[in-house]
């Protein structure tokens, strides 16, 4: 019988049979580094899905908060995202799987005492608690995600990842919508669940794995490659729409369609159910085709959505669009396999530390800038969004058909002489 979450499945294509990726072949079963990653990433998903769907009301009717101290959280929770890069320096000390671990510890903790300290200070210093634990977890599980899975399956692999992700946040979801009013949930015990939840899953996680060897060393210091300057584009790129996304997209469907928190919820619950049916489909459809024809339909589809966002009148139409707008969200793990097979193995985990901050530049400026754009027109910053997925477009036809160190680009393969990535 094949688990649902099976490593090994689907077998590799022939051609890979005898290459390195099969240097984890003797980590089966459910103590393999793939289970590993799905079991971090469900425990990631069930506490943050339960902070961002609880964490406005509790500022509001909670803490009593108004945009501005709001506002002012938002920008203290990007700063853990933005300074990603000096998680370089702390894998001086300890092993990445050991610190990926620590930092979902602290993302627990961080969640399970929000409704403990009810002040704006409080929430304050639990956001960046939360925060620190949430993205240098994110930087660690992106590095070892590149390193662990072998090339040949890491489209699908990482598409059943996001797939086990998203079944988290439905669990987090359905619980909370469930029980909120049934069993008369207090602010203080519902983060304390869904902390408490992580907490117990990570400590299970640490006790029950070994410490995987890694295949390559990593560099510990902050590397920045010529070669790269694509993945770095495409990634910042990335940012900054999912910017659009996550704060205009959303904001529209309550200011201008009338979406109540429940419909909110209801928006989110079917993007879930979608990223478990098709997220792995989408990885698999990665590899068979490549990095750059599936970026490539990504980017149009984008660009047809964010067009129709600035002009849709109908709340119907504006729902179907944000659900296609978040399906999107899967094809990211092109950007990641791209890497993957352009990257000197060694350079993996100071890259994914530099890339994570290189993608949260946008969310330090997007939302207030466009903010005031949005005051004027909300349809700008719309096609502003389309502008976006434009030179996303343009960026991503340089991936060649079978990208490698060497042949990072279109451009650097017509001059560069292959080199193998060993």
């Amino acid at each position: 019988m094949t688990l649902p979450f099976d490593p090994h499945y689907p077998p590799p294509p022939a051609d890979h049979a005898a290459d390195d990726d099969n240097f984890y072949a003797s980590f089966t079963g459910l103590r393999s580094p793939f289970v590993l990653l799905a079991l971090m990433s469900a425990a990631m998903w069930l506490s943050f899905s339960s902070w961002w769907v609880l964490i406005k009301n509790f500022a509001v009717d909670g803490v009593g908060m108004t945009g501005r101290e709001i506002g002012f959280q938002e920008s203290i929770r990007e700063i853990p995202g933005f300074l990603a890069f000096l998680a370089i320096y702390v894998v001086f000390y300890i092993r990445e799987q050991s610190f990926a671990i620590f930092s979902l510890l602290l993302l627990g903790l961080g969640v399970a005492a929000t409704g403990y300290f009810p002040t704006v200070l409080g929430l304050y210093i639990t956001t960046f608690v939360m925060s620190i634990g949430f993205h240098y977890y994110e930087t660690m599980n992106q590095s070892l995600a590149l390193q662990w899975l072998p090339i040949s399956k890491a489209p699908h692999l990482m598409g059943r990842l996001v797939a086990i992700g998203a079944g988290a946040q439905l669990a987090a979801y359905t619980i909370i919508l469930a029980s909120w009013q049934l069993f008369d949930l207090s602010f203080e015990t519902a983060f304390l669940i869904a902390g408490a939840i992580t907490l117990v899953i990570t400590i299970a996680a640490w006790r029950l794995f070994p410490t995987f060897p890694q295949k390559t060393a990593q560099q510990k210091k902050i590397i920045l490659r010529k070669r790269y300057w694509l993945y770095y584009a495409l990634t910042f790129m990335s940012g900054a729409r999912r910017q659009i996304f996550t704060v205009f997209a959303s904001f529209m469907m309550v200011e201008k369609f009338g979406y109540e928190v429940h419909a909110v919820a209801g928006l989110f619950l079917v993007n879930c159910l979608i990223n478990m049916a098709f997220a792995g489909y989408v990885g698999k459809l990665i590899g068979i085709v490549g990095e750059r024809r599936a970026l490539t339909f990504e980017y149009i589809g984008l660009i047809g959505v964010f067009v129709t966002y600035a002009f849709v009148t109908s709340a119907n139409l504006a729902a179907v669009l944000y659900v296609i707008d978040h399906a999107f969200f899967a094809f990211a793990i092109a950007i990641k396999t791209y890497f993957q097979k352009i990257a000197d193995p060694s350079e993996i985990a100071p890259s994914a530390g530099v890339a994570f901050t290189i993608n949260h530049i946008a969310a330090i400026g997007i939302p207030a800038s466009f903010g005031l754009i949005w005051l004027v027109s909300p349809a700008t910053v719309f096609l502003a969004g389309a502008a976006m997925a434009v030179v996303s477009l343009i960026l991503c036809r340089f991936i060649p058909d079978m990208p490698r160190a060497g042949h990072e680009t279109e451009l650097s393969g017509r001059t560069k002489k292959f080199m193998p990535a060993e």
